[in-house]
């Protein structure tokens, strides 16, 4: 009896290792179409720009191996540097206030009814689906000078006109404008969502201890929100430093460079330089400076502890 156990035991396991073998497979085989996708459109070029990196190459003769010339190049290049300098300008000109605006959004969204939250939810989310390039135009239209919106509502509290996109002290300022509302909508929604997973009876008991709005939001949703945030600030400052539509349509990276934005700088040179390995290297430079300031980031506010 005892050995007829064994041995059924044994077939139950060989049976549940061939359901997880033949499970594993499949998983696999679905696995196939991803990891070809991403070695034809990631990988390789990845791979094929490293090597780029370090040719003196162009379209119109054949690779020719400098080493680190070009990285030194780069590095050496007090316009790059000012371009990242003022990448990280854009990100404290465009991150904090859109995060803070999206969370009182969010806020006033899971506070009204269904009807209405839906209504403020689809208002938000329809700048996202214009383009950067007709949002450009749109505020291009609102800074001019001499017929814009923002000058004429201005001129009714006896303010001058302004060169916003003219002048090196707005022009920034005012391409991050339009950044912020374009990048409310999908913020918000995302805020949204985890404030609505967030339980209400942490709410209901501290209304009970008498906790007002304040209180409720820096004891329970901030730290409730905290993986949410840490991916909005990640994600957010990604997108700020590599911002480019706005800068290209709205100024083309003036007025004396105060736009002038690390992937302008990058596209500038690739279009107008011969040696294409100057702009490959930048860019992979960029790549090394935002995978550094994102592991800052996860190292600062010590994300190992924020997985509940």
């Amino acid at each position: 009896m005892a050995s007829q156990a064994v041995q059924e035991r044994r077939m139950i396991r060989q049976r549940r290792n061939r359901h997880r073998f033949r499970d594993d497979k499949i998983a696999y085989w679905f696995l196939v179409p991803v990891v070809v996708l991403l070695g034809i459109f990631v990988i390789w070029p990845a791979i094929y720009a490293g090597y780029l990196s370090f040719q003196n190459w162009s379209f119109y003769k054949d690779p020719e191996f400098v080493g680190w010339k070009n990285f030194t190049d780069v590095m050496s290049d007090p316009l790059f540097w000012s371009s990242v300098a003022r990448g990280f300008g854009f990100v404290a000109l465009t991150v904090p206030p859109m995060l803070v605006l999206a969370f009182l959004f969010a806020s006033l969204v899971v506070s009204v009814g269904k009807r209405f939250a839906g209504i403020l939810k689809v208002s938000i989310y329809i700048p996202t689906i214009i383009s950067a390039v007709i949002t450009s135009i749109i505020f291009v239209l609102i800074y001019d000078y001499s017929g814009g919106l923002l000058n004429w509502f201005l001129a009714f509290f006896g303010i001058d006109p302004i060169a916003w996109i003219g002048d090196p002290a707005w022009a920034l300022l005012a391409i991050a404008v339009p950044a912020i509302w374009l990048g409310m909508g999908l913020t918000s929604l995302i805020m949204v969502a985890a404030m609505v997973d967030i339980p209400q009876e942490f709410y209901e008991a501290a209304a009970m201890e008498g906790a007002n709005w304040w209180q409720k939001t820096a004891y329970i949703t901030l730290p409730q929100m905290k993986n949410i945030l840490l991916y909005l600030l990640i994600t957010g400052f990604v997108a700020a430093i590599q911002q480019f539509e706005l800068p290209l349509v709205m100024t083309n990276g003036g007025p004396l460079d105060s736009t002038m934005l690390p992937n302008l700088f990058i596209f500038n040179h690739f279009r107008n330089d011969i040696n294409v390995g100057y702009s490959i290297a930048a860019a992979l430079l960029m790549f090394v400076v935002l995978g550094t300031v994102s592991a800052v980031v996860f190292r600062f506010v010590n994300s190992e502890r924020l997985v509940d």
